[in-house]
């Protein structure tokens, strides 16, 4: 490992990525480290996360990464997680809300059906209690992967939330949990106008990832069939692109796809209908 980061255009940075240890998390943080950036990776599995450290040891000129232990489905491990980080008094210059699943049936362990739980309440309280650090960066971004899967959904069933996967396959509720994402990185960028903080909402197209790994055995191979899924070093450029790039720094709340803003459906761009899952997140997470 090269200890002369200086010359790195992401020298004297911290990045923190959840589910970074498998798909586009895992591409993001290998580029991030590459770029010169300090990694923190924030995951459920330090066997699994341990490949993708030495993976990054190993990079000329990368800095070691950490790995901080996560699971969003549960508050009690996302407040951990969170204050591990703040504990070693650095600041966070870039948040990477990657980590996710689809297809998965139930409740989490903080009792949302478990594409919500996991895919937007995690990262929503995970956010909020990493504001101090993302503050104290002088310039930070959030970037949260969203979908396009979220133009399948006309709304929030809010009665929902906190009752179990009703549908076979989950893959309404999962769109459901991409709307949030959208709305909850919108909202954020209005709320954090004026802090030098800017948030990025991503549609990272539709990448043969671990995001699958729960669907019903029988329908996997149908689905990747049918979706002509992307690789995930092809899924990570949007989300790199909006983490890394100077140009883009500033333009904040905004929906991409494809390495460019982009319309969300109208439920996407209800102000109202995010500023009602704004309140009830914060009311469930206090």
């Amino acid at each position: 490992m090269n200890t002369d980061t200086s010359s790195l255009p992401l020298a004297g940075q911290v990045a923190l990525v959840t589910g970074a240890n498998t798909g586009i998390g895992r591409v993001m943080a290998r580029e991030l480290a590459r770029q010169g950036a300090r990694v923190f990776l924030a995951c459920r599995s330090a066997e699994r996360t341990a490949e993708v450290l030495a993976e990054i040891d190993a990079l000329p000129g990368a800095r070691s990464a950490t790995w901080l232990p996560l699971e969003l489905g549960d508050f009690a491990s996302v407040g951990d997680c969170a204050q591990r980080f703040l504990d070693l008094g650095l600041p966070l210059h870039l948040l990477v809300n990657n980590a996710g699943l689809a297809g998965a049936r139930g409740l989490t362990r903080s009792g949302f059906e478990m594409a919500f739980g996991v895919n937007h309440m995690g990262h929503f309280l995970l956010t909020q209690r990493l504001l101090p650090a993302l503050r104290a960066s002088g310039a930070a971004r959030i970037v949260t992967l969203a979908s396009r899967a979220h133009r399948r959904v006309n709304g929030i069933p809010f009665e929902q939330l906190r009752q179990p996967t009703r549908t076979a396959t989950g893959v309404a509720e999962y769109s459901v949990s991409k709307l949030a994402n959208l709305l909850f990185s919108a909202e954020l960028g209005q709320r954090l106008t004026g802090t030098g903080i800017s948030t990025y909402a991503v549609h990272p197209g539709v990448v043969a990832s671990d995001i699958w790994r729960t669907l019903p055995a029988p329908l996997r191979p149908l689905f990747h069939w049918l979706r002509r899924m992307i690789t995930v070093e092809e899924g990570a450029r949007t989300p790199l692109l909006c983490a890394t790039a100077p140009a883009l720094a500033g333009q904040s709340g905004l929906y991409w796809s494809d390495g460019a803003p982009a319309q969300p459906s109208p439920a996407g761009r209800d102000a109202e209908l995010a500023r009602a899952l704004w309140q009830h997140s914060e009311d469930w997470t206090r």
